[in-house]
């Protein structure tokens, strides 16, 4: 089973290269820099060369601050690069399974979102990302899109090692703590689309959208509550953190206040059940402080 990797410098993506593929896949990888997913005519050459059975899209444009300034670069990967994959895997007989985020929710609801719940996004990563999930749907039935939150890991830039870095820099933390999420795992994701690959390989897989996030919720601040605390045998007594609104600490891109998602369809689906949110952060500040050792 021929597997591409799109995206494998990101933390996602990362994951997914070091992860341990099921008996009979072979896997590719690829980063922005050897293929351009902006570039319809390249990704079809692409596929016609490599002939992927099954694609995993972890490539996108992040910076959802700086999408607010290149709102046309944000849309162009996060919008158009989905559509030419589909139609490419629709071109070859490929099925992809597709990354979006919370950010296609303006976070006004209650409760936790559901896969069929409205989308309102508030920044321009956010309309790019809905923009994706659309083209995916249009060009191709075989199609998994999996939204989820709050993503970090020992590599790349995320919360957790802004946080830390933060923690040995500053006597105090001001955090955010109106905006509630659940912290997802970059390496719990790449199981759980590992899983879904497998499962669409033995011909048992399911289409459609799902979310995936840790299991439980918290705020940004009580986020990094847990992560100075984990880190405090390592660093010693953390910094105290106070509670902040999001008005206090105003960005170019709006945030939705609620990120929480509900995933008890993927747990339907495909036996896929997030570990708590805090199990999952221990080993990734176990990683990075055996990375600094």
């Amino acid at each position: 089973m021929r597997l591409l990797i799109l995206g494998c410098a990101g933390q996602i993506g990362h994951e997914l290269t070091r992860a341990v593929l099921p008996a009979g896949f072979a896997r590719t990888a690829i980063d922005r820099g050897e293929l351009d997913l902006t570039q319809r005519e390249a990704v079809f050459a692409e596929f016609a060369r490599a002939r992927p059975e099954i694609v995993i899209n972890a490539a996108a444009y992040t910076a959802v601050d700086r999408a607010e300034s290149e709102p046309d670069a944000a849309w162009a990967a996060n919008a158009e690069a989905p559509g030419h994959l589909a139609a490419a895997c629709s071109r070859t007989g490929a099925a992809l399974i597709h990354l979006s985020t919370d950010y296609v929710f303006d976070g006004t609801k209650p409760g936790p979102y559901r896969e069929d719940d409205p989308v309102s996004p508030l920044s321009s990563y956010g309309r790019g990302k809905a923009a994706g999930e659309r083209a995916v749907r249009a060009a191709l039935a075989a199609h998994v899109i999996v939204r989820t939150a709050w993503v970090y890991s020992a590599h790349g830039q995320n919360f957790v090692k802004t946080i830390l870095r933060l923690a040995s820099e500053r006597p105090v933390l001001r955090i955010v703590a109106d905006q509630h999420g659940a912290p997802t795992s970059a390496a719990d994701i790449a199981a759980a689309l590992i899983a879904i690959a497998e499962r669409i390989a033995s011909g048992n897989g399911r289409w459609g959208l799902f979310h995936y996030t840790g299991a439980g919720e918290t705020t940004w601040h009580g986020f990094a509550q847990a992560i100075v605390a984990l880190a405090a045998p390592h660093t010693g007594r953390p910094p105290p953190i106070e509670a902040i609104a999001t008005a206090e600490y105003p960005t170019p891109a709006r945030r939705p206040a609620n990120s929480r998602l509900d995933c008890a369809k993927i747990a339907a689906a495909y036996g896929i059940t997030p570990r708590p949110w805090r199990d999952a952060l221990a080993p990734v500040i176990a990683e990075l402080f055996d990375k600094s050792s």
